[in-house]
């Protein structure tokens, strides 16, 4: 079996279809993890609700394309996710393979480990909850290290604008 992470988003009734997408998971695969849930505002143009997001941990034996295909896109689709041209629309659920083990891979339709994880600490911080000793595949850098120096930028930025 293979550890895999996945995101999961929604601002559309999203204590609804967050809880779900995850029941829906764990009815395909063994969720092993599930990380703290954390309010966020939309990325992107436009007013809509705000995300809820959060970090699942799961153990597969399916190969990442197959796993992203048959399993969390299906559970979006079951959902009622539309994907548009807009990437940045609100969506019933988001559902996103983030990491695969020590797998690298570049392509297309998927990339891994996700290079979001970088720059988004809704990725990076309950990514380093569910496993805070883990160095990113390809990098080289632990998680820990990413998602802590997301948070202390944005508090730093938050003291000088508020202290100052």
């Amino acid at each position: 079996m293979m550890q895999a992470y996945v995101s999961v988003g929604s601002n559309i009734a999203p204590e609804e279809n967050v809880i779900t997408a995850i029941k829906l998971l764990a009815d395909r695969v063994p969720v092993t993890a599930v990380s703290t849930v954390y309010l966020t505002e939309p990325l992107g143009p436009g007013n809509q609700a705000p995300y809820y997001n959060c970090v699942i941990a799961v153990e597969t034996e399916l190969a990442p394309m197959d796993f992203k295909r048959l399993v969390l896109r299906e559970i979006e689709s079951k959902l009622g996710r539309v994907r548009t041209s807009d990437k940045f629309a609100a969506r019933t659920i988001d559902l996103d393979l983030i990491l695969y083990d020590d797998f690298v891979m570049t392509g297309d339709e998927l990339t891994l480990p996700d290079p979001q994880i970088l720059q988004r600490p809704f990725l990076a911080a309950p990514l380093a909850e569910l496993a805070p000793d883990l160095v990113l595949p390809g990098s080289g850098e632990p998680v820990a290290a990413v998602a802590t120096r997301m948070l202390l930028s944005y508090t730093e930025r938050l003291k000088k604008e508020i202290l100052s």
